[in-house]
């Protein structure tokens, strides 16, 4: 079920349960899935706006700073599924709880890191808890509530949801401008406190664990160790490239692996089979280019804000506030749109409408009014992703059988997080190849003296984080990054068309995909 940016997160939990909770019961878990949860939104939106105090606050490389948001990415998307299943095989309120806990002690390890390796440690760990935590707090929503109150439920988690994603970063430059970016790690403890002690006093165990439920355990390590070289290599190409072309022909060998293993296996991870339905198979096609484009972008827009259009970190988590509001609040009339024209015609529009919001952010130079500069490009991309969101959902569930859309989703979702991966990989050394062109071209048409020249290109791996104090260096930096930011924003516009091609090819309305009952709201990620 795709609520956003990024998508929400449904598990098929078919898990036997007890008898009927009370209302108070049910009103706590409600509360505890949201707090739970609100902890990876919040976080998955905050960091990007904390990278660049982080990465002078570190000493961090470019290719460092990407690792920040990297480590986290490669075993939530990589491992989600597999979180789902765990909390079917040991108990989704146990699961959950573990995901809290493990998610928590690695916000604060994150917090104390000295350095930026103990840094991507913790983030690793964050990201194994959050694939514990977010799969089944959607789980036990769908355990511990029945029929029309399981939608009312959903809908006000999604709603909770909305919110966090839109203020967490305007809340996390604010942190990170008065204190620092460790506080944005901080923010968890008091949030996890709360939500462990609503699930051991205010609420009971209701779900029946599935006896026997197999678990995929050499798909979910072949995958994540698949991704990691991949992504390895990519971040890693501009300073290392025979090592890194050593570990992409690796990680893809084992992604390879990771498909033969899932054609084969009696409880795959990713039920190959599903990709076998036309529409299924060009919806996740599209999630990965629309995905991936928006996530990139993403990445580097704070970066680009704070490092050279100098921004305040508050203003720069408010950059995107206009975008998550106008997708909250235009979520029903999107709905609308499938009623009315089935999830093909809105797949192939909004797309092309991301990608003219793509386009506008590659046109500002350094400077200027954020109203005439990024204002309209952060409108049309939310009003390009709010056509698209509601009938990608549509159609990711309609697209398979009732005992099956639960796992459609979570396949759907988990392309979701993976394109934000390899986005932010991929980009990674076509944005230093750029960042490096530009620089010395920068500094010639500002005439930067030969001394500070040396200086800068000894510092480039720093990216926009490069020290000086003379201050045509300071404009050529600036320039040399907006010219980079340029180029990805202009390949997030290809990818984003790319992905309403797709639409047009493969996908084709059914009388199944109207009236599907998905529920549309918004969520973060990354």
């Amino acid at each position: 079920m795709n609520c956003g940016p990024m998508p929400c997160k449904e598990v098929d939990t078919s898990v036997a349960v007890a008898s009927e909770p009370r209302e108070s019961s049910k009103n706590w878990v409600l509360a505890a899935t949201i707090l739970g949860s609100s902890m990876e939104f919040i976080d998955g939106t905050v960091v990007n706006v904390a990278l660049p105090n982080l990465q002078s606050s570190l000493g961090a490389t470019g290719a460092q700073a990407q690792w920040v948001v990297e480590a986290y990415a490669v075993f939530i998307s990589s491992l989600l599924l597999i979180g789902g299943s765990l909390g079917d095989r040991f108990g989704l309120r146990r699961t959950f709880l573990c995901g809290v806990v493990l998610f928590t002690i690695a916000s604060i390890w994150c917090g104390l890191a000295p350095g930026i390796e103990e840094l991507l440690i913790g983030r690793c760990l964050q990201g194994i808890g959050g694939a514990l935590l977010v799969p089944n707090s959607l789980a036990m929503l769908s355990a511990y509530f029945q029929g029309t109150e399981r939608g009312r439920a959903i809908g006000t988690w999604s709603g909770f949801a909305s919110i966090m994603t839109a203020f967490g970063p305007v809340l996390g430059g604010w942190m990170v401008e008065r204190g620092s970016w460790r506080a944005v790690f901080f923010l968890n403890a008091p949030i996890a406190l709360v939500t462990a002690w609503i699930i051991l006093t205010k609420t009971r165990n209701r779900e029946t664990r599935v006896e026997g439920r197999q678990l995929d355990l050499p798909g979910a390590l072949l995958v994540t160790a698949g991704l990691s070289c991949v992504t390895f290599g990519l971040l890693e190409w501009s300073s290392q490239r025979m090592q890194s072309r050593l570990f992409e022909a690796v990680g893809l060998l084992l992604l390879l692996l990771f498909v033969m293993v899932e054609v084969r296996t009696h409880a795959p991870l990713v039920p190959m089979d599903l990709f076998r339905n036309r529409n299924f198979a060009g919806a996740n096609l599209l999630t990965l280019f629309l995905y991936g484009a928006l996530s990139a972008t993403l990445f580097y827009l704070p970066l680009n804000l704070i490092q050279a259009q100098h921004y305040s970190p508050t203003q720069a988590g408010a950059a995107t506030l206009p975008m998550v509001l106008l997708m909250f609040l235009l979520s029903r009339w999107a709905g609308g749109l499938v009623e009315r024209f089935g999830p093909r015609k809105p797949l192939i529009i909004g797309p092309l409408v991301t990608a003219g919001g793509f386009v506008l952010f590659a046109l500002p130079g350094v400077g200027g009014s954020y109203w005439t500069t990024y204002f309209p490009a952060v409108l049309m991309l939310g009003f390009g992703m709010t056509v698209s969101v509601a009938p990608l959902t549509t159609l990711v569930m309609s697209s398979a059988t009732q005992n099956r859309a639960g796992a459609a989703s979570g396949i759907n979702n988990a392309v979701s997080q993976t394109a934000a991966l390899l986005a932010i990989a991929v980009s990674a050394p076509i944005f230093f190849a750029s960042f490096r062109i530009a620089l010395p071209n920068q500094m010639k048409a500002a005439s930067v003296s030969p001394p500070v020249v040396q200086q800068l290109q000894e510092q480039e791996t720093l990216l926009g984080a490069i020290r000086t104090d003379d201050p045509k260096g300071k404009v050529a930096i600036d320039r040399a990054f907006v010219d980079a930011f340029r180029l990805i924003a202009l390949l997030a516009a290809t990818a984003s068309a790319s992905a309403g091609v797709t639409a047009l090819v493969t996908i084709r309305n059914q009388t199944s995909d109207i009236n599907s009952g998905a529920v549309v709201g918004y969520t973060h990620h990354e």
